[in-house]
């Protein structure tokens, strides 16, 4: 190794390859450079400047296409994932002749009777027992009592192929790691087979870096050391089946692919080729290192310890988030009602509380010309929040929306931030969300203002319209929409003498996430059953557009006429975009309701 940590001395070389969890990205995967000697990553991005995720990401692309990026982080400060993941790891037996006599004169060996195998003896390690350097080794106490290591130079598949040449093999390899292959001796013997003994959790250390093969001599050398005593020494060259006879024999049958790892084989010193085999007890410290490659670490747990791969596998889901890359993963988002919503609280903490409510295709940022117009950040405790699957609000599949669910999760930020007595100020299909906190806490909305409300209940036509809606943005996206419904949505003089409107409607639409735009469309035609208005004890103000086709006056005479001392003002030439249509007259009657 250079003495400056890069893999072949070089200053502009980054290709020590480590995987590991952001703690600043709330644990997202990440690829780095590891400088061995300093213990220090420097993240690694895309040309473009996105960060890399994991090693597939950097095989496909290639070392041409990454660059450095952002500061340079300490080793101690991440979690340290295995360089790759996600798949079984493709392993070979018997593969150094002096472990093969070793181990068919050990009793272990249940598969040949003669010291060296004819043919390469494949098996696979599962996914599942792959684990980083520095994690504990699970001992399995019950399962084995003949716990063993093997040290192993891994090669990584570069490049795919089906019937591979063994003279151009080495043209489809991308680059090694190390791998301890961990084994339980008395599994892989009562079975007659290898899997079962080698499969188990924790069972395939690997790492701590993963390194082109350019930037490695030719000849690795494999040495493992048990609590510092070395037990294992060997080069690649001593492999009975070369790596391009062994990647002509795995895809003489089989495609394989990029970041498929194949561990080689070990040689000889296992345990049970101590005289007499010695097993690896709990408390045991097992380092494998490879040229180039650093010293892949780990100890053997105690019997009470627990094994960590129950918890890891899970937290796997195959059931989608949708709208999550908006913050990176979660980032700036509170936990809300067992969910993660986009929660902004602004103004003066000591005000009186104000809750923002959007409507469908809107997000709580709909309510800044407002906010700033009438300055209620100088005097009031303001509360924004995006709907679930609105702004950047995440939405799961399993998740089915509701204005139920939303008023619940309204009433959840309430307890969150201690409020009471608010104003409500909602628009859209968020005045039925602000009329079902009203009726169901009314000690939480002492005043109402009610921008646009549809009719209450939603008639027939408009339920089957969102239900139509919601089919076509999961079917085509947000832009086989907005012509519509900006169109339909704003005043003939907006679309006339105000592009301004038309452009905040229209990027409000395309900016929402079709799926979390389709729940709100199914939530909105979800209001069959007519919200009894007539309980509501908050003072209310009602603002809609003479032209608004959502919430006509017509609809909101209606609410005035069952919500007690209810008002109405009515705006001249606006749609149903208020505030972007007409924010001076919005501002003026809320300003008035709320003096």
């Amino acid at each position: 190794m250079a003495t400056n940590g890069h893999s072949n001395g070089a200053t502009d070389s980054f290709t020590n390859y480590v995987a590991y969890r952001d703690p600043k990205a709330l644990g997202q995967e990440r690829i780095g450079h590891l400088d061995l000697e300093k213990s220090t990553i420097q993240p690694l991005s895309f040309q473009s400047g996105a960060p890399i995720s994991d090693l597939y990401q950097v095989i496909e692309i290639g070392e041409s296409h990454i660059k450095q990026s952002g500061e340079v982080i300490s080793l101690s400060s991440v979690e340290l994932l295995a360089p790759i993941s996600g798949r079984d790891v493709l392993a070979v037996g018997k593969n150094y002749s002096e472990h093969a006599k070793e181990f068919n004169s050990s009793g272990y060996d249940s598969s040949d009777k003669v010291d060296q195998p004819t043919h390469p003896v494949i098996f696979t390690k599962r996914a599942t027992s792959i684990i980083a350097s520095g994690e504990p080794i699970f001992p399995h106490q019950g399962f084995t009592e003949t716990l063993d290591y093997e040290g192993e130079i891994g090669v990584i598949i570069g490049k795919g192929g089906f019937k591979i040449q063994e003279a151009d093999a080495m043209n489809h390899v991308w680059g090694y790691t190390i791998i301890n292959d961990v084994t339980a001796r008395e599994r892989q013997r009562d079975h007659k087979q290898f899997y079962i003994g080698k499969s188990a959790d924790t069972f395939c250390p690997m790492g701590p870096i993963a390194v082109p093969a350019h930037k490695l001599p030719k000849s690795l050398g494999v040495q493992t050391f048990v609590n510092g005593e070395k037990r294992q020494e060997s080069t690649i060259d001593q492999l009975i089946f070369s790596v391009p006879f062994l990647i002509k024999t795995l895809s003489e049958g089989q495609t394989l692919q990029p970041g498929d790892v194949i561990a080689t084989g070990t040689p000889a010193g296992v345990g049970f080729g101590q005289k007499p085999p010695v097993f690896l007890k709990p408390g045991d410290v097992v380092e494998v290192s490879v040229t180039g490659l650093g010293v892949l670490r780990n100890t053997i747990a105690e019997p009470s310890a627990k094994n960590q791969t129950v918890p890891r596998v899970s937290k796997i889901t195959h059931i989608q988030t949708s709208n999550l890359n908006k913050t990176c993963g979660g980032v700036g988002l509170t936990s809300i009602n067992s969910k993660h919503l986009y929660y902004r609280h602004a103004g003066n903490p000591t005000g009186s509380p104000i809750i923002f409510i959007h409507g469908l295709g809107g997000s709580s940022e709909y309510y800044t010309p407002l906010v700033s117009s009438l300055g209620l950040e100088k005097s009031y405790s303001l509360h924004f929040l995006d709907l679930e699957g609105h702004g950047l609000s995440p939405t799961s599949a399993a998740s089915t929306v509701s204005i139920s669910s939303y008023a619940s999760d309204f009433h959840a930020l309430a307890q969150h931030a201690k409020i009471s007595g608010a104003t409500v100020i909602a628009h859209s299909m968020g005045c039925f969300i602000a009329l079902t906190l009203a009726i169901k806490y009314p000690e939480l909305v002492s005043k109402l203002v009610l921008i646009g409300p549809p009719p209450n209940p939603l008639p027939e036509g408009g339920q089957n319209g969102s239900i139509a809606r919601a089919a076509i943005v999961r079917g085509s996206g947000m832009a086989a929409v907005v012509d519509a419904v900006a169109t339909a949505g704003t005043s003939a003089r907006t679309k006339a003498e105000n592009p301004l409107a038309i452009a905040a409607t229209r990027m409000s639409l395309l900016g929402q996430d079709p799926e979390g735009y389709a729940k709100g469309c199914t939530a909105l035609a979800g209001v069959a059953q007519k919200l009894p208005v007539q309980e509501i004890k908050a003072k209310t103000l009602i603002v809609t557009g003479d032209e608004d086709k959502v919430s006509p006056p017509q609809v909101c005479e209606n609410y005035v006429g069952e919500i007690k001392g209810a008002e109405l003002q009515v705006l001249r030439e606006v749609g149903h975009w208020h505030i972007f249509e007409d924010l001076k007259g919005v501002a003026g009657a809320v300003e008035a309701f709320l003096k």
